[in-house]
């Protein structure tokens, strides 16, 4: 079941593939606040039990319906790909590529449907927003610009490093503007706040510390999602998380969630800080990007979850 999107044909345009998922679940409760007067459309690629979910979202398959991913990108200003392969939850992680290229192609449909009805002078443009990740830069000290050299220590770092490579490649062929959004870790859908159970373990490195990650909050990432589908001209790629990095005990400790210690082992990454500076540059004066704290970070989760 399809619904068709309605109101002013001159608002900005929105699709988010994907949107069924924890970030797009996040969207679809703030982003209709944040982006007042936007044309939202929310993909999913099955239907709910609840009517006003059926009602309001295009569902469909993106790799096995091409011609309903057309019909709801159909006169968008920005496609949002969070749909997408994850580590521990099965399927084939080159359908992350596969899903980056339908979005590309919808989008490149949409410009040239466009180009067809203004004898080829529309101003409008269609672009792409890809979600990808930090686990691209693998296991590399210090900070990591949008420019560092990728070396992905896991196949689901591979997937997404293939996978921005040959979107970058087909968006640059097929004249359509792609952003690759390598998105630092959510804190509260990570596997560490969101993953936590009783006996939870966590790396203790030689230096007595634990992992060491860049983090975005959930009320933060949304606000910065929201700002970015509005900027024109977006960069490539482009990191998404707040300011330093975060220890994943600290975290738990903020939280007061019990967690014992194991020796890490010689594959774990002890840090993964990504540089944010491109990214506050993008940001207008009413989203700052402060840096991450635990205790923000934990209550910005505990809000979310008690909405619920």
């Amino acid at each position: 079941m399809e619904a068709e999107s309605g109101g002013d044909p001159a608002a900005p345009a929105i699709l988010v593939l994907g949107a069924a998922g924890r970030i797009g679940g996040l969207l679809h409760r703030d982003w209709p606040t944040l982006l007042p007067g936007h044309d939202l459309r929310w993909q999913a690629r099955r239907s709910t039990a609840d009517p006003a979910i059926d009602d309001a979202w295009h569902i469909f398959a993106p790799l096995k319906d091409p011609a309903a991913l057309a019909q709801a990108a159909e006169g968008t200003d920005t496609i949002l790909c969070l749909a997408g392969v994850t580590p521990g939850h099965g399927g084939d992680l080159d359908d992350n590529a596969r899903l980056a290229e339908a979005a590309i192609r919808a989008a490149q449909n949409c410009n040239e449907v466009r180009g067809r009805a203004k004898n080829g002078a529309s101003d409008r443009k269609t672009r792409v927003l890809l979600a990808s990740s930090g686990a691209v830069y693998g296991n590399q000290s210090g900070i990591l610009s949008e420019e560092a050299r990728l070396t992905p220590a896991n196949p689901y770092g591979v997937a997404k490093a293939e996978m921005e490579a040959q979107a970058l490649r087909l968006g640059a062929e097929a004249g359509v503007a792609v952003t690759v959004l390598r998105i630092g870790n959510i804190a509260g859908l990570d596997a560490i706040l969101g993953g936590w159970r009783p006996g939870f373990q966590l790396d203790r490195f030689a230096d007595g510390t634990t992992p060491r990650r860049s983090y975005i909050g959930v009320q933060m990432l949304a606000q910065v999602l929201a700002a970015l589908v509005q900027h024109q001209g977006l960069p490539e790629v482009l990191n998404l998380a707040q300011p330093g990095p975060v220890a994943m005990g600290d975290l738990l400790r903020a939280a007061g969630l019990d967690f014992s210690l194991r020796p890490a082992p010689d594959s774990a990454i002890p840090e993964v800080a990504l540089e944010v500076t491109r990214l506050a540059g993008l940001l207008p004066p009413d989203v700052p990007l402060p840096p991450a704290d635990p205790a923000q970070l934990v209550a910005e989760w505990a809000a979310l979850r008690d909405e619920s």
